[in-house]
């Protein structure tokens, strides 16, 4: 049936092939692009959307890398997608996007003191920490974390002063019943039953 169609479109002078679109430039948000809305005040608003919190990694050929990430999301079933936005001044991301790879560990409510070490810009993240390479992509899977994703970065959109991430879920697991850590109002937290 697509061969039929393409010597149609063929017979009749019609492009067969669409050609790509240029990908954007990545760029800093010009001043012109700054929203009439006070930085301070969106946080404040948006601090009372409860997220949850993970801890991104990747390893590359200078070890393991990562950084904790409350801005993680579902993004599609077939294909398996998700997403996570970094912030384009992040020390870390340059070293994820260069292994092109990365694994998704969502914490539980006992792991603010983890997530915490991998807020830290500069620090040895890793310094103590036991991981393991995840099996699809050999990105660190820290056991500790009740549930991973094991994931292939399939595109990179810009977002402002992030951007957003895409992955392809490779391999998965969710190895504790545990809470999840919340992250509400500039505070860790947890559900109270």
């Amino acid at each position: 049936m697509a061969a039929t169609v393409v010597r149609h479109l063929r017979a009749a002078g019609s492009p067969t092939a669409v050609e790509p679109l240029p990908r954007p430039v990545l760029r800093a948000v010009r001043e012109d692009e700054r929203p009439p809305v006070d930085p301070a005040e969106f946080r404040r608003v948006l601090g009372h959307f409860a997220s949850g919190v993970t801890i991104v990694t990747a390893l590359d050929a200078e070890g393991p890398a990562g950084f904790a990430c409350q801005s993680f999301a579902s993004l599609s079933l077939d294909p398996p997608l998700v997403a996570f936005m970094v912030a384009r001044t992040s020390t870390t991301w340059p070293r994820i996007a260069g292994a092109g790879t990365f694994c998704v560990n969502i914490l539980g409510d006992d792991q603010g003191p983890l997530c915490r070490s991998f807020a830290v810009s500069g620090a040895d993240k890793f310094a103590g920490v036991d991981w393991v390479p995840a099996p699809a992509t050999g990105s660190p899977r820290l056991p500790a974390a009740p549930a991973w994703l094991d994931c292939a970065i399939t595109a990179v959109h810009t977002g402002g002063d992030h951007l957003i991430v895409v992955g392809r879920v490779e391999a998965l697991d969710a190895t504790g019943n545990g809470n999840p850590l919340l992250f509400h109002r500039g505070r860790f937290g947890r559900f109270s039953d």
